[in-house]
C-alpha cells in the first residue's frame, strides 16, 4: 500500500496500439487524484509490444529514471498490469518502488473501504494479488505473525509467507460467505414482500451515489473521484401506485479492473446479481460514453448479470445542455432516460421507469402464482 501524506510519484503510460489509450492515461491521472498522489512528472511512449522484463524498454526506463531523480518523485507508477519479474527488475533500475495500475485501484479501495464487509474484500483482494509476487527474503508477514514456531520442517521463508497468506486467504472468503448468505436472507424476505429491487451500475464517477441520494433522499458520500463508492448501500424508496422498491447503489467499473477486485466484490456484487432491474448509470457529457457502457456491460456479463432487463440513464445532462426525455423500447417499455442527478432535472423520469417496472413485476409475480395455483390444482 501506498504511504500515507505526501505521496508524489511520476506516471508512466506506453501506447501498445490498443484503442482508447488516451482514455486510459487520463484515468491514470483521475486514479493517482483519488489515491491523494501528487504528480511531479510524466512519461509516455509507444512500444509494439512490451518488453520482457522491464515492460517499458531500456530507453524508456533510463528516462523514468531520470524523471524521478529530476522531481525527487518517491514512486512510478505504470498504467498496465506488471509481472512480478518486471516490478522487481524496475525497482531495481529505478532504486525505488514501483506501483502498476492494479496496485494502484487497491490502494484507493483500501482507503474506500468503511463497513466491515467491504474491509474483508479489500483485504482478501491484496492479498491475492500480493500471494503472486512473493519473493525470497520477503519476511515481514512472518514476523508480524511471530515467526518462530510457525516453519514446519524444512520450510523455506517463501513457503512459510505463502502459508500465512493462505490461512489468511481462508479466513477472510469464510467471513464473507457468512457475509454472504446474510444477504441472500434479506433477498429472500424481500421477495416473500414482493419488492422490486433495484441496482444502480455503471462506469466509475458515472453519477450514481448522486442519483442514488436523488432518488432515495439518503446521504450516501458522493464525489467527483474514481470509486467514491466502495460500500453497497440499500434504501426502500416508496413509489405512487406501486409501494416500495429497493434501490441499491453500488461499486463502479473501469476498463481492466484487475479480475482479484471482482472475486474479492462478489459478495457485494450478489446485489446486482439478484437485482429485478439494473439502472445503468452513465455520463452524458463523456466523449468515451459508448465504450464505458460496453466495459459496464463486459464486467456485468463477468458476474453473470448480463440479463437482466436494464434502463441506461444519461446523467449530468446539465454539462452538455441536454433537455431532460426518455425513450421507449419496441414494447413500450422506458428503456432510456436523460436527467441531471446534481440538480433533480429529470429525476422523476427515473421514478416512473422504477414504477413502471414495479407494476411489470408485480404483474408477473400474480401471473406466477396463478401458474402455480394452477399446477397444483391438476396434481389434486
Amino acid at each position: 500500500m501506498l504511504d500515507r501524506g505526501g505521496d508524489t510519484a511520476v506516471l508512466v503510460s506506453l501506447d501498445l496500439g490498443d484503442p482508447g489509450y488516451a482514455e486510459s492515461f487520463e484515468e491514470l491521472r483521475q486514479l493517482a487524484a483519488s489515491a491523494r498522489v501528487r504528480v511531479l512528472a510524466e512519461i509516455q511512449g509507444k512500444r509494439a509490444r512490451p518488453d520482457p522484463a522491464t515492460f517499458a524498454g531500456s530507453g524508456k526506463v533510463e528516462e523514468t529514471a531520470m524523471a524521478l531523480r529530476a522531481s525527487g518523485a518517491g514512486f512510478a507508477v505504470f498504467n498496465h498490469d506488471l509481472s512480478p519479474a518486471q516490478q522487481r527488475n524496475l525497482e531495481k533500475r529505478l532504486n525505488c518502488r514501483v506501483i502498476d495500475r492494479t496496485s494502484l485501484i487497491l490502494d484507493i479501495f483500501a482507503q474506500r473501504a468503511h463497513s466491515f464487509e467491504g474491509k474483508l474484500q479489500v483485504e482478501l483482494a491484496q492479498l491475492e494479488h500480493l500471494a503472486s509476487r512473493l519473493v525470497r527474503g520477503w519476511t515481514h508477514l512472518e514476523r508480524q505473525k511471530g515467526g518462530i514456531g510457525l516453519r514446519g520442517p524444512g520450510e523455506t521463508q517463501l513457503e512459510t509467507d505463502r502459508r500465512l497468506i493462505g490461512k489468511r486467504v481462508k479466513l477472510l472468503k469464510d467471513r464473507l460467505l457468512k457475509v454472504r448468505r446474510q444477504r441472500d436472507v434479506q433477498r429472500r424476505a424481500r421477495r416473500r414482500g414482493r419488492v422490486l429491487s433495484v441496482s444502480l451500475v455503471g462506469y466509475t464517477n458515472a453519477g450514481k451515489s448522486t442519483l442514488f441520494n436523488a432518488l432515495t433522499n439518503a446521504q450516501a458520500y458522493a464525489a467527483d473521484q474514481l470509486f467514491a463508492t466502495l460500500d453497497t448501500t440499500s434504501r426502500r424508496v416508496f413509489i405512487p401506485d406501486c409501494g416500495p422498491v429497493v434501490v441499491s447503489d453500488t461499486v463502479g467499473f473501469i476498463r481492466h479492473l484487475p479480475h482479484t477486485l471482482v472475486a474479492a466484490f462478489r459478495a457485494t456484487l450478489e446485489e446486482t446479481i439478484q437485482a429485478d432491474l439494473l439502472l445503468h448509470v452513465v455520463d452524458a457529457g463523456s466523449p468515451n460514453r459508448e465504450a464505458q457502457v460496453e466495459e459496464a456491460n463486459k464486467v456485468l456479463a463477468e458476474i453473470g448479470a448480463e440479463a437482466i432487463p436494464q434502463v441506461l440513464v444519461l446523467n449530468k445532462i446539465d454539462a452538455i445542455a441536454l433537455a431532460p426525455g426518455f425513450d421507449r423500447d419496441e414494447y413500450g417499455r422506458i428503456a432510456r432516460v436523460r436527467l441531471s442527478a446534481k440538480t433533480g432535472a429529470g429525476v422523476e423520469l427515473a421514478k416512473l421507469a422504477l414504477q413502471e417496472a414495479a407494476k411489470q413485476h408485480d404483474a408477473g409475480e400474480e401471473t406466477s402464482r396463478g401458474a402455480s395455483a394452477t399446477r397444483l390444482a391438476a396434481a389434486s
